[in-house]
């Protein structure tokens, strides 16, 4: 198991606080000691010694993040699929679904097909024969089956009790299939990172039109929820958590708000991957959102990439990923669906056209991450880790301190 970092003052941190030393730490990037130490000496006033600079510089090249970020500035990497469309080739059935019966007593009467998320206990042999398709496709990092599995989302198949119990072994298996699949090439590392869905909740919305400040679930509820998730993914050894296909920002901020709670509590500074999906072609997320606006909302957590995934394919995507682009001062990560559902709500898109779209994000320089969400499959992965190889990833940004606001719209002043 690769081991966590250690809490510690980021590079971003400084850089916000400081505009010295954010032009001192690009000098140390560029190995240009003496610059750095300029740059510093000129400075009006009480600034940081070089060697406080650099420390923190080398302190940070030591985390797993910057591992990812490390292989990130050399090549693309490569995120997995989906579990839910490669779940429904098994078609399994009811007692499919609820593992031969041995868990009877815990299922209770609730019908449980449908229930990809019990998967990881009922069925871990069909979980990690889909995540060891992903590794063996390419990916760099793979994501635990735990889109689901929190207390409010499986209240509706009558086992609220078992979400610790899932996502642990959720985790548990998934780190043992990125770790064999490491040992049998050790040159490239995979990485695990631990999923949270947005839930069937939401904060930003009432549920009841004729009582706009109903809320079925409370902040407190959602966050305690998502905290319940987390310890059991970090106790499965995930090296990051992953928020992901989030439609409401406050939502997400619960998940964020219980991941910096979960780290606080293990004495570590938790990595998050933060990934937004839109409700429409206007470029919104339910909330009301725009994706800058977003990134504007959950940037003071520092993600270890942040990015877009799910809605819709590769063409659609497109003007948001390029809007995107310059906004984010880290590694963008983002996995469209397969194309748009036909009339029957299956995918179409074959793997070489998913991997063709793709490749003229990396052309463009705009991906540091890139996968699949719905209706992809293994080939897809293939295609998308061949199409993009050998091309080199985006340069992200050290944006220059400013006041970044954010409502429906996104806002700047330097």
């Amino acid at each position: 198991m690769t081991p966590r970092f250690e809490a510690r003052e980021s590079r971003d941190a400084l850089v916000r606080r400081n505009q010295v030393v954010w032009s001192a730490l690009q000098k140390v990037q560029q190995g240009d000691l003496e610059g750095a130490q300029s740059v510093l000496h000129a400075a009006p006033g009480p600034s940081p010694s070089l060697g406080e600079v650099f420390r923190l510089y080398q302190e940070e090249l030591e985390t797993q993040a910057q591992q990812l970020r490390d292989i990130g500035a050399e090549r693309i990497l490569i995120k997995d699929g989906p579990y839910g469309s490669m779940i429904q080739s098994y078609r399994l059935d009811e007692q499919g679904y609820r593992g031969g019966g041995q868990f009877e007593d815990r299922l209770g009467n609730h019908d449980q097909k449908g229930n990809n998320d019990l998967l990881n206990v009922t069925r871990p042999d069909v979980i990690a024969e889909i995540c060891h398709a992903y590794l063996d496709a390419g990916a760099d990092i793979v994501a635990t089956n735990t889109f689901n599995a929190n207390a409010i989302s499986l209240s509706d198949y009558g086992i609220t009790g078992m979400a610790r119990e899932i996502n642990l072994a959720a985790a548990s298996l998934t780190r043992a299939c990125a770790d064999a699949a490491t040992a049998r090439e050790p040159g490239k590392p995979r990485f695990v990172a631990g999923a949270l869905g947005p839930t069937n909740k939401t904060l930003s919305v009432s549920p009841n039109v004729n009582d706009p400040g109903y809320r079925a679930v409370s902040f407190d509820e959602m966050k305690d929820m998502y905290r319940e998730q987390i310890d059991g993914l970090l106790d499965g050894g995930v090296d990051f958590i992953l928020i992901e296909t989030v439609f409401d920002t406050l939502n997400a901020k619960a998940a964020l708000v219980a991941a910096d709670e979960a780290g606080e509590a293990r004495g570590e500074e938790l990595p998050v991957m933060v990934s937004m999906t839109l409700t429409d072609l206007a470029g919104r997320n339910l909330s009301g959102q725009t994706v800058e606006a977003f990134w504007h909302s959950v940037r003071h957590a520092r993600p270890l990439t942040m990015g877009l995934n799910c809605s819709f394919g590769a063409t659609e995507l497109h003007p948001y990923v390029n809007s995107l682009n310059p906004q984010v001062d880290g590694m963008i990560c983002v996995y469209p669906n397969a194309g748009l559902p036909n009339e029957l709500g299956a995918y179409d898109e074959p793997p070489e056209m998913t991997g063709k779209l793709v490749r003229g994000w990396a052309d463009n320089g705009w991906l540091n991450v890139v996968g699949g969400c719905c209706g992809t499959t293994p080939a897809h992965i293939r295609a998308i880790a061949e199409a993009v190889k050998g091309v080199k990833p985006r340069q992200w940004h050290v944006l220059p301190p400013a006041l970044r606001l954010s409502g429906m719209e996104a806002a700047s002043f330097f």
